[in-house]
């Protein structure tokens, strides 16, 4: 049972995390009914999305409008109180997502402090707040056209267009619209402008705080650390910090005032990269391990073939470096054209320096450096490597490289600050979409052009993620992957069937052009095809939802600027054809149905690794079950808290379930595991890789901490074609063993078609 909450100690670190994504669908009050389900489940701490006043409408929370309060759509202080209450009573932690790199501005009505620096502009006492690169301040907000301006109106003392209302600088309220917009501290431009403030990525509807001044820290925190303050929040979830000018300096001035908080940063680590020891936080949200967990699932035995797949289909062989490095160089020229001039007007005066700077972003290896303390080794790869890509631009690189290499020249801050925006456009948003080889690869954290990790490579990532950052976060869903881990799990499966799954794309491709509905694009066709198998069955609306994401972020033949609808509407009626045509659709279920008991197998090895693993774990709402979401908005629908309870206590009277359609098999095993960290946080401590002996060991993934075993079925068809477990065995460490999900009881060399008869993982409790 959880602790006592009068006994609930200033939290250091919890046992584990459960994320909600608050909105109008799932509200405050709302969680704190969820909240005894999930101490039942063993969480050890309710995870929140952001809680403060966004931009009205806003789905997620991460444009914050007014950092002063909490958001009354999900609750309010009210509701914020009872879910405080909630988690207090049944001993549980709160940890809170924080967004410190920006703030809302779709609508300056609803963001006070934007609609001051609007209406009284560089003496308004808000100015300092946002990166603001000049005035008249830019606004993005018109229709391309030279005549916008002509739908201008005034109405009750504001300036409208369309739904935009701006306010009025005191004494400008006299003249037509135009003649009053000419007076403003800001002018409405078009859309396809530059901005004049720093945004969030290419989000102009978000601009830039500038943190790094205290008064504007204090203004935009003192709420979240006031609850901090009074105990009432744990743990902090710091988002974006790479947008920040000095984020080692904020997060250090965060600790100060959160000195007994677990704090985690979201932080994409390139493979090999490792967070700045000198920042003081639990580590990352969880991302790399993500990719250790997929890679030890995937076979590297199924590149070769794959990648002759995907040149059949496309006709092209991908180089992914070169892939990336045009990405990111369209992105920095393109989307984030309004960034790139910024930094130009801090370089030397020289024609070719917007090129360089381009080179360089697109050829930085990571998103970015964090000068002086850290990452100075990348910019000299990235000056290294845009020189030998542009050897013209030789004499303007060696000008830029005494500033960017100066953490206190602005020019090196504000590059810091963009390639990071570079990087997550080009590649997360762009590159991932572009190069469909393997779609289970490309995630977040991931890399795409690494097929798979052998045992050996995993089990000495974790050993050194129990080394360096033991108290960080792991996951396997966020409400920013581009899909579920259930659906990575499965489309793992293909990577054992590279053969039998090129046969199907073949022949998936021919009955859809028979279907009257011929593929436009063969990339984006595969990636149809590996997204309808891996998230099978999948309804129309959000497969469309879907696919209109993945064709516009790719770029390559429609835009979400400049939409191209015949190619768009020829895709849609590939995935049309899908559903709705009777031999096509049979052909999907006949291929989605070969992988959906190994992909489970997969689903429950990739759970189990991940909430015994080095790190505190992370479950995504709803993932206790099987969930088969897509990128957002897919990963956002609602939960079924009361189904998932009802199951819960079925297992608890001494149903074992079996592996079938109800997913009560991994609400089994995260329940369990969740319940023994929660109850033994000692036992989940230290790392030792174990290993099989026998013709199938390399099908077991095993490993000790103190007092407890993981053991996990990994390339769950290469075990099957060999006639499984056979003779093959596990060295258990000394002492008698119980399995938490089946009581079975064991010591010494076990059999693994023993420990592992009913279901394909065991978590073995010192007896």
């Amino acid at each position: 049972m959880p602790p006592d909450a009068t006994t609930l100690n200033p939290m250091v670190n919890p046992a584990s995390t459960y994320r909600l994504q608050f909105s109008a669908g799932l509200t405050l009050v709302d969680a704190a009914a969820v909240v005894p389900y999930l101490a039942s489940l063993g969480v050890g701490a309710v995870y929140a999305s952001p809680l403060l006043a966004a931009m009205p409408g806003s789905e997620h929370g991460y444009d914050v409008a007014d950092p002063t309060r909490v958001s009354e759509v999900i609750g309010g202080e009210s509701g914020r109180r009872a879910l405080v209450a909630a988690v207090r009573e049944h001993g549980l932690a709160l940890v809170v997502d924080i967004v410190p790199n920006h703030l809302g501005v779709a609508d300056p009505q609803a963001n006070p402090a934007w609609w001051d620096v609007l209406r009284h502009g560089p003496s308004s006492r808000f100015a300092r707040w946002f990166d603001i690169t000049g005035w008249p301040l830019r606004l993005p907000v018109l229709a391309d056209s030279s005549d916008a301006l002509a739908d201008l109106r005034l109405d009750g003392g504001v300036l409208r267009y369309y739904d935009h209302a701006f306010p009025l600088a005191p004494g400008t309220g006299s003249g037509n619209p135009q003649q009053v917009h000419e007076a403003q501290h800001y002018r409405l431009v078009s859309w396809r402008a530059d901005v004049g403030y720093r945004r969030f990525f290419a989000v102009s509807d978000l601009a830039a705080v500038r943190v790094e001044d205290p008064e504007v820290f204090d203004a935009t925190h003192g709420e979240v650390l006031r609850w901090v303050a009074e105990r009432e929040v744990d743990g902090l979830r710091v988002d974006h910090p790479d947008g920040l000018t000095d984020p080692a300096g904020y997060l250090q001035r965060l600790r100060e005032h959160a000195p007994d908080s677990w704090i985690v940063v979201e932080k994409i680590l390139e493979p090999g990269e490792e967070l700045p020891l000198s920042w003081p936080v639990a580590g990352t949200t969880g991302y790399d391990a993500l990719a250790e967990v997929d890679g030890m699932l995937i076979d590297p035995a199924g590149e070769i073939k794959f990648t002759a797949l995907d040149t059949e289909l496309t006709g092209v062989q991908t180089d992914w470096a070169q892939l990336v490095h045009d990405c990111k160089h369209d992105v920095a020229t393109g989307m984030l054209g309004s960034e790139l001039h910024r930094l130009a007007a801090l370089a030397p005066a020289r024609p070719d320096v917007c090129d360089a700077l381009t080179e360089v972003l697109a050829c930085f290896p990571v998103y970015r450096s964090y000068q002086p303390d850290h990452g100075v080794e990348y910019l000299d790869q990235a000056l290294a490597a845009a020189q030998h890509q542009r050897p013209d631009l030789a004499l303007t690189l060696a000008a830029l490289s005494p500033q960017l290499r100066d953490p206190s020249d602005e020019l090196a801050v504000r590059f810091q600050q963009t390639s990071g925006a570079v990087m997550a456009k080009g590649v997360e948003d762009t590159a991932y979409y572009r190069w469909t080889r393997f779609i289970a690869l490309n995630e977040v954290g991931g890399d795409p052009d690494h097929f798979g990790l052998d045992l050996d490579a995993f089990h000495a990532a974790l050993a050194h993620r129990e080394q360096l950052a033991p108290q960080g976060m792991t996951t396997l869903s966020t409400h920013d992957t581009k899909r579920s881990a259930d659906v990575r799990a499965r489309l793992a499966v293909l990577a054992e069937l590279p053969d039998w799954w090129a046969a199907a794309v073949r022949g998936l491709t021919k009955l859809s052009e028979a279907a009257g509905a011929p593929v436009p694009d063969p990339a984006l066709g595969h990636l149809l095809w590996q997204t309808l198998v891996g998230a099978w069955p999948l309804p129309p609306d959000r497969l469309h939802v879907f696919l209109e994401k993945a064709m516009r972020e790719a770029r390559t033949r429609t835009t979400w600027t400049d939409p191209d609808e015949h190619f768009e509407a020829a895709m849609h009626a590939v995935a049309d054809a899908a559903l709705d045509d009777w031999g096509l659709r049979s052909a999907v279920a006949t291929v989605a149905g070969r992988i959906i008991a190994p992909g489970r197998s997969n689903s429950l090895s990739a759970v189990l690794v991940q909430l015994a693993m080095p790190g505190v774990p992370d479950t995504y709402q709803g993932g206790e079950l099987w969930d088969l979401s897509l990128v957002d908005p897919d990963n956002r629908r609602p939960v079924d808290f009361t189904a998932r309870a009802d199951l819960l206590a079925r297992i608890d009277r001494g149903w074992l379930p079996d592996i079938d359609d109800s997913g009560a098999a991994k609400l089994l095993v995260v329940s369990r595991v969740l319940r023994a960290r929660r109850d033994h946080p000692e036992r989940f401590t230290g790392y030792t890789p174990l290993r099989g002996a026998g013709a199938a060991a390399s099908h077991a993934v095993a490993f000790a901490r103190n007092e407890i075993v993981a053991v996990a079925t990994r390339l769950p068809i290469g075990l099957a074609d060999r006639g499984g477990w056979g003779e093959t065995a596990l060295p258990l460490p000394e002492g008698s063993w119980i399995d938490a999900f089946t009581g079975f009881s064991v010591r010494g060399d076990v059999p693994l078609a023993e420990l592992l008869g009913r279901y394909p993982v065991a978590l073995l409790l010192a007896d």
